[in-house]
């Protein structure tokens, strides 16, 4: 059973750090980039970050960029999204998802995980 399980969301302050965690499991990880999204109530869902599978090419979205980190451990089938200088229009579900290639948007990931839950209080 193909599984993706993100975890580290939380309630912080503005300007406080969370650590996002997506772990993997019932796929080979490593043939697979992974991306992170989020989606806030009322709004579309949105690519943050995304990290392919073994050269490590990375992307931020704009609104992200070095504030948060994206990094993969395919020895754990992890990935995990350090997210500094937080901001309330952070606040959002984050979403982990997998896909083959280099996908972009959200139809082109083949596996999603539940969601969790960041809210940046202000």
């Amino acid at each position: 059973e193909v599984q993706l399980v993100e975890s580290g969301g939380g309630l912080v302050e503005a300007g406080g750090s969370l650590r996002l965690a997506c772990a993997a499991s019932g796929f080979t990880f490593e043939d697979y980039a992974i991306g992170w999204f989020r989606q806030a109530p009322g709004k579309e869902r949105e690519g943050v970050s995304f990290i392919s599978t073994r050269d490590d090419t990375t992307y931020y979205a704009a609104s992200v960029k070095g504030r948060f980190t994206i990094s993969r451990d395919n020895a754990k089938s992890t990935v995990a999204l350090q997210m500094n200088s937080l901001e309330p229009e952070d606040s959002a579900v984050y979403y982990c998802a997998a896909g083959e290639g280099y996908p972009v948007q959200p139809y082109e990931y083949d596996y999603w995980g539940q969601g969790t839950q960041v809210t940046v209080s202000s």
